[in-house]
């Protein structure tokens, strides 16, 4: 894997989502901050995947699709594959879509679990 100058540079932007996703849930912006954390797990994914593959996924589709391929060749991609659905459909599609974020507990650790996607998938990537 390679961690180039531009996987960290997107790292980076993830990680800057993923606070400006606290900020808006702190403010009571709840879809905004859903928008943002996922936002964070895309960043990151797409980070992951340029330094496994060296090439970046244009679409989230190849971005959903490189990244089962990863998970099932390799076991530490394996829990993130699981969480990155989980955060596409809540987070993304639900709270930011439709307004569904409710229960509000499980919106609050969606967006935290944003963060720790971002350092499990960027261990990965400087492995």
């Amino acid at each position: 894997m390679t961690m180039t100058a531009e996987v960290a540079d997107i790292f980076a932007d993830a990680r800057h989502l993923q606070a400006s996703a606290l900020e808006r849930l702190a403010a009571g912006d709840v879809r905004d901050a859903a928008e943002k954390a996922w936002g964070a797990t895309r960043r990151a994914t797409d980070a992951l995947l340029l330094a496994v593959t060296g090439s970046f996924p244009e679409t989230s589709r190849q971005t959903s699709n490189r990244l089962r391929r990863l998970a099932a060749s390799d076991e530490r991609a394996r829990s993130l594959m699981a969480i990155y659905e989980r955060q596409q459909a809540f987070l993304h599609g639900e709270c930011f879509y439709l307004g569904l974020c409710e229960p509000t507990e499980d919106l609050h650790a969606a967006i935290h679990a944003a963060l720790t996607y971002v350092e499990e998938a960027e261990a990965i990537a400087a492995a």
